[in-house]
C-alpha cells in the first residue's frame, strides 16, 4: 500500500525511534499495581514477548515512583511513566531512569513546578508525551467550545505544547484521543497540520472485545492510511496482551509492518467443496514454526482460487475430490483431496528452506 507518511520531528524513547521515517511502534500499558514489582515486571516481559515495544506504567504515588527504579532496570523495553497532577512524582520517575513521561503540563501546577519537571527531562533527554482526551479538556475550553469538541481537544493540545516550547523543550510527542472514532480522526487530522511533533494514535476507552477492536481498527487504521501516526496503542478492556495482537494486525493489514506469515483465506461460498475452515486452521498451525514474512492462501475454489490469491507465495485451492497447490498464482501440483495437507506441508518446507 502506497501512502505518504507525515513528516515530523524524530524523537527516541530509549532505543526506539519515533516519528518521521521510523517504523510505527507498538505500545501498551500495564494493568498491574506498579507498586507490585514482581507482578509488573512479569507482565512487561509477557508484553515484550508478544511484540510490545514501549510500555507505560501508572505512577500513582511515591511508592510507585520508588518501584520505577527496579522496573526500569529489569524491563527489556523502554518504560514511560504516566503522571497526573503531582510534579514530584514526575521528578522521581526521571531520577529512576524512565525513558519517557506522559503528562499534561497544564495539570502539573504552577509554571515553577512545570519548569522543574522540564529541567529534569532536559538533563536526561527524556521525551514528554502530551496526552489529551475528551475527558481531560480544561474547563475554559469546554465553555468556549460548548463541550469536549474536536476543536476543544486540538486547542488543549496546542496550549500544552506552547507551555513546553516556552521552556525551550521540543522532545515532544502528542496524542489526542476520544472514545468517539470520528472525533479522534478529525482531531488528529487538524493537529497533524498544526505542529511538527510525532503523534501517538489510539481510540481511548474503546471497550470490550469485538466492538473495541472494530473501533480501534477504524480509528487507528484510517489515520495511519493517511500517513498520520508514529506510535500506536490499542486500548482494550482486559489483558494488555490482546492489545498487541490487534495492533500488529492493524499495521500488517496496511502493509506498514510485517510480523511473520500472513494467512489469506476465502470466506467460503456455495462453490466450496472442501472443509475449508479445518484446512485453514491446520495451515495456520503450520505457520507458527516460522517468522518469515510469507503470504499463504487457503482458497475453497479450484477454479478461481489461484487467480484470486495470485500474490500468495504459496497456496491451496480445493476442488471436488482434488486439490491444487500453487505458488504466485501458478499451479505446481494437483493431488487428491486427502493428500492435500501433506503435499502442502512439503512445499511449505521447501519454500522456507529456499528463504534461509
Amino acid at each position: 500500500m502506497s501512502m505518504q507518511r507525515r513528516n515530523s520531528k524524530k524523537i527516541w524513547i530509549g532505543e526506539v525511534p519515533i516519528g518521521n521515517d521510523a517504523p510505527i511502534s507498538i505500545q501498551s500499558m500495564t494493568n498491574t499495581d506498579t507498586r507490585d514489582k514482581e507482578a509488573t515486571i512479569k507482565q512487561i516481559l509477557a508484553l515484550q514477548e508478544s511484540g510490545c515495544e514501549i510500555v507505560r506504567l501508572a505512577v500513582i504515588d511515591e511508592d510507585a515512583a520508588v518501584a520505577m527504579k527496579y522496573l526500569v532496570a529489569h524491563s527489556p523495553i523502554p518504560v514511560i511513566a504516566d503522571i497526573h497532577f503531582d510534579h514530584t512524582l514526575a521528578i522521581k520517575a526521571l531520577e529512576a531512569g524512565v525513558h519517557g513521561l506522559r503528562i499534561n503540563p497544564g495539570n502539573i501546577g504552577s509554571k515553577e513546578k512545570i519548569k522543574k519537571v522540564i529541567d529534569g527531562a532536559k538533563e536526561r533527554l527524556v521525551p514528554i508525551r502530551i496526552g489529551v482526551n475528551s475527558g481531560s479538556v480544561e474547563k475554559d475550553l469546554l465553555e468556549k467550545h460548548h463541550g469536549p469538541s474536536v476543536e476543544a481537544m486540538v486547542e488543549s493540545a496546542l496550549r500544552h505544547i506552547a507551555i513546553l516550547e516556552e521552556l525551550n523543550y521540543d522532545e515532544i510527542k502528542v496524542s489526542i484521543k476520544s472514545t468517539d472514532v470520528a472525533s479522534t480522526i478529525a482531531a488528529n487530522r487538524i493537529l497533524a497540520g498544526q505542529m511538527p511533533y510525532p503523534i501517538h494514535v489510539g481510540v481511548t476507552e474503546a471497550g470490550l472485545s469485538e466492538r473495541a477492536i472494530v473501533k480501534s481498527a477504524i480509528g487507528i487504521g484510517t489515520l495511519l492510511s493517511e500517513g498520520i501516526g508514529d506510535t500506536i496503542r490499542v486500548s482494550l478492556t482486559g489483558s494488555p496482551l490482546d492489545e498487541i495482537s490487534v495492533a500488529k494486525n492493524i499495521l500488517a493489514a496496511l502493509d506498514l509492518r510485517i510480523f511473520g506469515p500472513t494467512l489469506i483465506s476465502c470466506p467460503t461460498c456455495g462453490r466450496t467443496q472442501m472443509n475449508l475452515i479445518e484446512t485453514a486452521k491446520r495451515v495456520e498451525e503450520m505457520l507458527t514454526v516460522t517468522n518469515k514474512p510469507i503470504k499463504v492462501a487457503v482458497m475453497g475454489c479450484a477454479v478461481n482460487g489461484p487467480g484470486e490469491a495470485r500474490e500468495a507465495d504459496l497456496g491451496i485451492a480445493g476442488g471436488k475430490g482434488l486439490g491444487l497447490i500453487f505458488r504466485k498464482g501458478k499451479i505446481i501440483k494437483k493431488v487428491k483431496q486427502e493428500q492435500l495437507i501433506e503435499a502442502f506441508k512439503e512445499e511449505l518446507d521447501k519454500l522456507l528452506k529456499e528463504m534461509e
